[in-house]
């Protein structure tokens, strides 16, 4: 029942490790993906002048 290989509730290290850096990389990918989006407006419609 009290395993110290576990994480919380049901995952090992190994498990965690692994489903936070496949999340990362998502965000990532999604934050970058909104940067150039964000760009794109700007540079259509600027909303403050630089």
């Amino acid at each position: 029942m009290n395993d110290p290989e576990r994480v919380g509730v049901h995952l090992t290290s190994e498990e965690a490790q692994e489903i936070h850096k496949g999340f990362m990389g998502t965000f990532g990918l999604y934050v970058a993906i909104a940067l150039v989006a964000h760009a794109l407006v700007y540079f259509d419609k600027p909303w403050f002048p630089i």
